[in-house]
């Protein structure tokens, strides 16, 4: 199911699993078997690799996979069809907790796969656009405006007259955590590398209220958190097991901040890990 409750095309996640044993494979196995949206799990013990095609978002089979007692780490991503048309990530970033990664998945001329998480928003509904220039130099607020190469009002990602870039609201729990997954049917990552997503501080009208805004930004605020879209991996072209730059291992990326100086492995503020 997509975000909005419509059967979604599959796609396929590539996870390395910590897996040292048979018993490994079976309760990972285990743990995705008759789950709804699951519809094929391969498990290879010797790669330590999971492959799953899924409606769910990447953040469900993760945690899914990770019930297990196993760490997961998403590696690729690709289109059950195998041919890859493209992949990209945005890494998101705000002030304090706000965070978030968010990837999109080409799995056919017409369809891209949008699936993310964000941490530390207020709870509720919050705008999210692709922008049109990757300046973060002064946080969001050299994003540009939304991705509207056609010139077309702001409305809604599934209305005609709407700005390409026009992603619609994410909801936010009571926790600040927002996780969706949608498909976008004018989106083409071939288009988007280089440029910004941004989630707002407020809820998009879709270009229907009544502010002379509406029809250009939507009227949600501003960019809360923001990050460039840049290429990722697609299936089995990710074969990193180590950075070579920090020493930093595959399962070890997540305790560390995406870059700066306490990146880097011995730095004293991790060196507890």
């Amino acid at each position: 199911m997509d975000a909005q409750g419509n059967p979604g095309d599959f796609w396929k996640l590539e996870f390395a699993v910590q897996m040292t044993c048979k018993k490994c494979v079976l309760a990972v196995k285990s743990a995705l078997q008759d789950v709804k949206g699951v519809q094929n799990v391969d498990v290879s013990l010797e790669s330590e690799s999971v492959v799953v095609e899924t409606t769910l978002p990447a953040s469900e089979v993760q945690k899914l996979l990770e019930s297990t007692g196993r760490r997961a780490v998403l590696k690729g991503m690709g289109n059950v069809r195998s041919q890859n048309l493209g992949a990209a990530v945005a890494m998101l970033a705000g002030a304090g907790s706000l965070q978030g990664v968010v990837r999109f998945l080409q799995v056919s001329e017409n369809t891209c796969i949008i699936d993310g998480t964000v941490d530390g928003l207020s709870p509720g509904l919050h705008g999210i656009h692709i922008n049109e220039f990757g300046d973060l130099s002064m946080g969001c607020e050299r994003c540009g405006g939304h991705y509207n190469p056609e010139g077309n009002s702001h409305g809604s990602p599934g209305q005609a007259d709407s700005h390409v870039g026009d992603l619609g609201n994410i909801s936010a729990s009571d926790e600040g955590r927002a996780t969706f997954r949608f498909e976008n049917n004018r989106v083409k990552v071939w288009n988007i590398i280089g440029r910004s997503l941004v989630v707002d501080e407020g809820e998009d009208d879709l270009g229907r209220g009544s502010h002379h805004l509406s029809k250009v930004t939507g009227n949600s605020g501003k960019g809360l958190a923001c990050g460039i879209i840049a290429r990722s991996a697609g299936l089995f072209e990710n074969a990193k097991q180590i950075c070579s730059c920090d020493g930093i291992t595959i399962w070890e990326e997540r305790d560390f901040p995406i870059a700066g100086p306490e990146r880097k492995k011995g730095h004293p503020t991790y060196a507890h890990l």
